[in-house]
């Protein structure tokens, strides 16, 4: 066949032809679950309270568009799509194709090729030596990867950009969260003190180490704070292909009523507030809060709703124990002059409240 090259080219241009001419058909029908076809978008769920890693602003979750470029040892894998170019080949450029779920492609006059756990430079490498054993003089291929669907690697929750993400390279966990546009902020989803990462398979080698926790098989949290302070390597985990990145929403208390500044206040950098601090936040009393008469509206994780008096005017005098608050606790105080009394005022109360407790759900 190199000698039918080498006295005409002209010749080999028509044995080419005729060559992919009755090749195609049977390649194209061996390649059907090869070419490229839309995904339906997956659903990630959110988790139910504020303990757990928030979902809050998750775009649909297909992977990012790809413009990012693999590193040398990105391992092709199921669904990558893959474009291949053959130099001065017109029949054998820009041939698009979808690795199969059994790991391989399937081309012209070749047939069916692994690329399934070959780099995108060994598979090069792959397809000039089995096209030139018989077919071409010293081919010169290029690969490029178009979408990167085999490894993808989900960040959810507290960050500016959740989604899909592609794991091109070997990539740490710091640069997951700086691949989805960092950790949210006020003016999106607050983040909060934990991340959790979730493995299929389990974190088998992983030793742990202070700041890290093992909530299960297959689940470990890490210490955002001592993650991004302290910059400890042994939380900086490596990030592998599935993982679930999910970072928790900060924790939000509120107050409400005869204060100089009613609001909802983050708990950014503290893990527990009190109510000395509560009314701190919110700027003081007005001069006609009825301190003894204040309320702390709570909600348990199963539901149960509580109403827990609080004596203001002991706590600030130190006559008694300042209360710490919960997560989404209500630090409601009356006004003395108010005419409404009980419960009735407290649901007056929170109705004007409600922008705030619809924005923290």
């Amino acid at each position: 066949m190199k000698g039918l090259l080498e006295r005409s080219p002209l010749t080999f241009t028509i044995f080419l032809s005729f060559t992919l001419a009755i090749t195609t058909p049977r390649a194209c029908a061996q390649s059907a679950d090869d070419k490229v076809a839309p995904q339906a978008p997956q659903t990630v769920q959110s988790p139910a309270t504020n303990s757990e890693p928030s979902t809050e602003n998750t775009p649909g979750n297909s992977v990012q568009p790809s413009s990012a470029v693999p590193g040398p040892d990105y391992i092709l894998g199921p669904e990558d799509v893959i474009e291949i170019d053959v130099f001065d080949v017109p029949e054998l450029s820009k041939k698009t194709v979808r690795i199969a779920n059994d790991g391989q492609i399937s081309l012209p006059l070749i047939g069916r090729v692994q690329a399934a756990g070959l780099t995108p430079e060994q598979l090069r490498h792959a397809l000039q030596d089995k096209w030139g054993e018989d077919y071409l003089q010293n081919p010169q291929v290029t690969i490029f990867v178009k979408e990167f669907k085999a490894k993808p690697v989900s960040v959810i929750g507290a960050v500016e950009k959740p989604g899909l993400y592609p794991l091109t390279a070997r990539r740490t966990l710091i640069e997951m969260l700086s691949t989805a546009g960092g950790l949210g902020t006020k003016l999106t989803t607050p983040a909060g003190r934990m991340v959790l990462i979730t493995r299929k398979g389990g974190f088998k080698d992983l030793q742990l180490a202070p700041g890290m926790h093992e909530r299960g098989p297959d689940q470990i949290e890490i210490d955002l704070n001592r993650l991004l302070y302290t910059r400890d390597e042994a939380l900086n985990i490596e990030i592998k292909p599935q993982d679930v990145i999910a970072v928790s929403r900060a924790d939000i208390v509120y107050v409400t009523g005869a204060v100089k500044k009613p609001g909802a206040f983050v708990l950014e950098s503290h893990p527990t507030v009190t109510v000395m601090q509560a009314i701190a936040m919110a700027e003081g009393f007005t001069g006609t809060a009825a301190k003894k008469s204040a309320r702390i509206l709570r909600t348990d994780p199963d539901g149960t709703k509580t109403d827990v008096p609080v004596n203001l005017g002991k706590i600030f005098k130190g006559k008694v124990e300042d209360v710490t608050l919960a997560a989404n606790d209500v630090l409601y105080v009356p006004d003395s002059k108010s005419k409404m009394a009980g419960s009735r005022a407290i649901d007056a109360s929170i109705t004007t409240f409600s922008g705030w407790l619809i924005w923290a759900h």
